[in-house]
């Protein structure tokens, strides 16, 4: 288990199938109210990844389990904060902010980067981001990108520059 789900929260496991190490992302152990409503949390952060397939910092994800669980690829990573200082390239905020500038071009906003476990780093220092539950899709180019997508997009931006300040602040 990575993380078990609070009250409204899915549990997320590590799996290994045919030699893949794999997140599922499953609500099936909570309230009965919570499995009413994860077949549309679910598919809503399905939309989220599918939106962003073939990104370089995005896990892609495998398949739906079912009406309340899915299968992502698994990116191992470090979770950002100052002792990451020392393990990252001088280039990794400047990923970063690239990697959040092309998941805003295809029409998604994260609007939780700023959880310390939504923004990892990868072995070779790259960012990878996850989880996202939160995230709003708009149709990439159409009115309401245009017009909401920048404005909810300053969330995003803001998370940039607390990870700049910690990785800044080094350990």
């Amino acid at each position: 288990m990575l993380s078990e789900g609070g009250a409204g929260n899915s549990d997320v496991l590590l799996v290994e199938h045919e030699g893949e190490s794999l997140v599922v992302k499953d609500f099936s152990r909570r309230g009965p109210w919570i499995r009413r409503v994860a077949p549309w949390l679910v598919g809503r952060e399905i939309r989220a990844y599918a939106q962003l397939e073939g990104h370089p910092n995005v896990p892609r994800v495998v398949a739906r389990l079912d009406r309340v669980a899915f299968v992502l690829e698994y990116r191992p990573g470090r979770v950002l904060g100052p002792s990451l200082a020392a393990h990252v390239p001088d280039t990794f905020i400047e990923d970063l902010r690239a990697a959040v500038a092309q998941m805003h071009a295809r029409g998604v906003v994260h609007l939780d980067l700023s959880h310390r476990s939504n923004a990892l780093a990868d072995a070779d220092g790259r960012p990878v981001l996850i989880d996202f539950a939160s995230a709003i899709c708009f149709r990439p180019g159409g009115l309401a990108a245009r017009l909401v997508l920048p404005l909810l997009a300053r969330i995003d931006r803001r998370a940039l520059s607390k990870w700049e300040r910690q990785l800044a602040a080094g350990p």
